[in-house]
């Protein structure tokens, strides 16, 4: 029996999705930017926001562990993710191409001098509890990361530069700036419902997973969590966009990869993300499984621990001193060899690695020039080495000349199986050289890393259209107040001429003048040899085509289903079962399950001189 479809509803609803955010270009008058209400709406969605499928779940296997639950604090991307799901943000991104759509704001227009923004507050949009989303909600959500540091944990980079956000009425937001600001239609920050907020105390640990149902206003309403198990998400019927088709979502933890391919096998999950190659290939010819291989959106490096610090000039930690020299963080990566790692770790599901920004954001991606690119060469490697002062012994191992030995730790995700693979290349390679390498597959890389505790690690980030947020992250300003405090810096980099090209691209509407600042920027990173991008993998993924019989990649063509700029994926997925739970389709569904776009469904956006940018290891775009 084939899934009947719903019917269209009687009046056309609008799609607002944020990808890169619009930046009017300098000089050009200030425009309003407004959707244009779609054609249709996509046929999965009820125009009564009611779901349509009987007792209907979508599994979604993951393999991170949740960092909070406080949209406040949240930074890795199942985290992040999931408050896309539940939160609305002032804008979205167009699943189809990642152009900025509206969110809980339907317009924005800038003042002439790009100091003052308006925001127009769509009156369709409802909390889960039955109040209605207003401009106060948005105004409160945005003083209160301004006035408290610890608000301002994950997302602070946004609201640095606010100078005074106010609510003249329910419908507009005015945010009064410093000076201009280039992410104002690109400001990844969930809202949250100001009078379910306001009562939290200290909001470094509040990890808002005590009192469920979670209050929200996007697609999904968090219903319950149980660390390193589950979260379960209802649909929200309230959704101004349209309820979800499927009645439940879950995420459910499985610690080993392999465990959740079986589970996907068996039909215990519907979806699940980072395959590894040999996983891809087993399920490939599997019934009732599509594979989806589209071009990523994160990094996999190699960092160096630079020397872990605080704002107060504190050092801490136990890095090993080695790596405060050039020298040496430049041999060791001449003694990498990313061809290697792209054709034996990732089987050529990856990309080699060059600048911090991958290849899909074409605007942003940067190469080193010829004289500049550090390719493998082990000989020159050496050769550096003995030149700094780091000889080999008798027995062939290399020390400083304090007598240490250049025997580095590394942490690597536990979880993750190019990380182990990587690591064994990595300890022939730097072996070679006569440098050691233990390598510490922990569950929770995330506590000996804020401590300093360690010498290189595996990193990982999801970055978004707009490289804003994964950029923030090495300036000097995101490092912790103390060395008792976290901050929001990813590896400890603090590096004055990085920063001051950061400050230049921060206020920069002009697209290609900003395009090269952040080229600039990732070009000094590059040279500084902390972050060494070996490789920007695929986004591998399979979901059973019997239990989801479409779902909405990003972009629409060759994109990826997890860890999207929005909600698109799980808001769009149709249940290939019919009400009454039997089969769409004679075969099960093996050969229906299209992966397919938005569509007609695309909001057109109006605009002078606008420019495309957005943040996020998406948004974060978290460290993996």
């Amino acid at each position: 029996m084939v899934t009947k479809v719903p019917p269209r509803p009687a009046a056309p609803r609008r799609i607002a999705a944020r990808l890169p955010r619009l930046l009017l270009a300098a000089g050009v008058a200030a425009t309003a930017l407004t959707a244009v209400p779609q054609v249709s709406a996509p046929s999965a969605h009820a125009a009564d926001g009611d779901a349509k499928s009987g007792g209907t779940t979508l599994t979604v296997a993951v393999s991170q562990s949740v960092d909070s639950l406080s949209p406040f604090l949240a930074q890795k991307l199942v985290s992040t993710s999931i408050h896309r799901l539940a939160y609305e943000y002032l804008t979205n991104y167009d699943a189809k191409d990642a152009k900025p759509i509206p969110g809980l704001a339907t317009e924005w227009k800038p003042s002439a001098d790009k100091l003052t923004w308006t925001y127009t507050i769509r009156k369709d949009s409802k909390w889960s509890d039955g109040k209605q989303a207003t401009a106060e909600d948005a105004a409160w959500t945005f003083n209160k990361m301004m006035t408290d540091e610890n608000a301002a944990t994950a997302n602070g980079s946004f609201t640095a530069n606010f100078k005074k956000v106010t609510a003249p009425d329910p419908q507009t937001l005015v945010i009064e700036l410093k000076k201009p600001q280039a992410t104002m239609t690109a400001l990844d920050v969930p809202i949250v419902p100001k009078h379910v907020w306001e009562t939290v105390g200290d909001f470094s640990k509040f990890n808002n997973d005590q009192q469920f149902p979670v209050v929200g206003n996007g697609p999904f309403v968090i219903t319950d969590f149980k660390v390193d198990q589950y979260i379960k998400m209802k649909p929200n019927k309230s959704f101004w966009r349209g309820a979800p088709q499927f009645d439940e979502l879950v995420f459910k933890y499985y610690k080993d990869g392999d465990a959740a391919v079986a589970a996907l096998q068996k039909g215990e999950v519907s979806f699940v993300p980072n395959l590894t190659p040999a996983q891809a290939d087993a399920l490939k010819s599997m019934k009732n499984i599509k594979v989806n291989d589209a071009p990523g959106r994160r990094f996999f490096a190699l960092a160096t621990n630079p020397g872990a610090r605080s704002k107060d000039g504190k050092t801490f930690g136990n890095g090993h001193p080695a790596l405060l020299d050039p020298a040496v963080r430049k041999a060791l990566f001449l003694a990498v060899d990313r061809t290697t790692i792209v054709d034996k770790v990732f089987q050529g599901r990856a990309v080699e690695g060059e600048g911090y920004i991958p290849p899909r954001f074409e605007s942003y991606f940067w190469k080193p020039s010829a004289e500049q690119k550090r390719g493998y060469d082990p000989a020159k490697a050496a050769q550096l080495l003995d030149q700094a002062g780091y000889k080999k012994n008798g027995e062939g191992k290399r020390a400083g000349k304090d007598g240490r030995a250049l025997d580095f730790r590394i942490l690597c995700h536990a979880t993750d199986p190019n990380d182990k693979a990587t690591a064994k290349y990595l300890q022939e390679w730097w072996g070679e050289l006569g440098i050691g390498l233990k390598v510490e597959c922990l569950d929770n890389v995330g506590d000996p890393w804020t401590k300093g505790d360690y010498d290189l690690a595996f990193d990982g980030w999801s970055v978004n259209p707009d490289p804003d947020y994964v950029l923030s992250i090495h300036t000097c300003g995101t490092l912790p107040a103390t060395p008792k405090d976290t901050g929001a810096t990813d590896n400890f980099i603090c590096d004055q001429q990085f920063d001051a090209l950061y400050a230049q691209q921060a206020v920069e509407y002009d697209a290609a003048k900003r395009a090269d600042l952040v080229k600039q920027m990732q070009s000094r990173l590059y040279d500084t040899g902390y972050m060494n991008i070996m490789a920007y993998p695929n986004a591998v993924e399979a979901y059973r085509t019997d239990q989801i019989k479409t779902i909405t990649t990003m972009p629409a063509a060759a994109g990826n289903l997890w860890g999207q700029d929005g909600y698109w994926s799980w808001w769009s997925a149709e249940p290939a079962t019919s009400a009454a739970g039997s089969e769409s389709g004679s075969d099960g569904g093996s050969s229906t399950g299209v992966i397919v776009g938005i569509g007609a469904a695309v909001v057109v956006v109006v605009g002078i001189g606008i420019f495309l940018g957005i943040r996020r290891r998406s948004t974060a775009d978290d460290r993996e």
